[in-house]
């Protein structure tokens, strides 16, 4: 497949999951990577698996909710590759386990500056460029949480709710510079951050277990991405893309 051959991508939140997974599955699309992470050693891992895979790819180490670390990126992909084409902006983290009227401010703020406000950071930087320079694609990873409520779990879900409401905002004031912009909604998926929850808190995964009553393979969410990314869905903008097995259908 070589859907995104000779195009460079972002990938934030690269050092482990979905976003591990995007660049592994960008890379095998032909496309060219700049990923990044707050966690250097797993970035490292990841940079590692896309020249095994015969990729080329340049990394960055930082926090999205750092505009300059936002706009590096940007910047790093033009110095390295000479363009952008799109990104999919990945990173999250997640928040205290709470019911709102317990939840602390900071938490409440942590998880809005990553979440939310890393987003639009990230995005800010894309479109810049990418509205001067012919369009592209954006994927934002929202969450099966951004379409429904979790409770005990406010903070995580009003961003991710925030970021759909992002995605299609930017779809529209750039849908004439021929930029999409789509939100991804992965459902449970096995990741670092899901046997955290686990943890701390089996009961809400047990809650909001799908239908399929499996979680689903990074890979398999990577594979929606490159779609998004992809001409192949060159009429799709400023949709939630639900991939959940069938969480959100009852």
């Amino acid at each position: 497949m070589s859907d995104l051959l000779g195009r460079t991508y972002i990938v934030t939140g690269a050092g482990s999951g979905i976003g591990r997974a995007s660049a592994l599955a960008i890379t095998k699309a032909g496309g060219r990577v700049v990923i990044a992470d707050i966690a250097a050693a797993t970035l490292h891992e990841t940079a590692e698996l896309v020249k095994q895979a015969g990729g080329e790819v340049r990394t960055l180490v930082g926090s999205v909710a750092d505009a300059a670390h936002a706009d590096a990126l940007t910047a790093l992909a033009l110095e390295a590759f000479g363009s952008l084409n799109g990104a999919h902006n990945n990173a999250g983290i997640e928040t205290d386990i709470a019911p709102i009227a317990e939840a602390s401010e900071a938490e409440w703020d942590r998880g809005m500056a990553v979440n939310l406000k890393g987003i639009w950071l990230c995005m800010r930087a894309q479109l810049r460029h990418m509205s001067a320079n012919g369009g592209g694609s954006i994927v934002n990873t929202a969450s099966v949480g951004g379409l429904v409520a979790v409770p005990g779990n406010a903070a995580y879900s009003a961003a991710k709710h925030g970021v759909i409401g992002l995605s299609r905002t930017a779809s529209v004031e750039y849908a004439q510079a021929g930029i999409r912009v789509n939100a991804l909604c992965p459902g449970l998926t096995k990741s670092g951050m899901t046997n955290r929850l686990l943890e701390v808190a089996p009961d809400l995964i047990q809650a909001v277990m799908p239908p399929m009553k499996r979680m689903a393979e990074p890979a398999e969410i990577a594979d929606c991405v490159v779609f998004l990314l992809s001409d192949r869905s060159s009429y799709m903008s400023g949709q939630a893309m639900a991939v959940d097995g069938a969480a959100t259908a009852v």
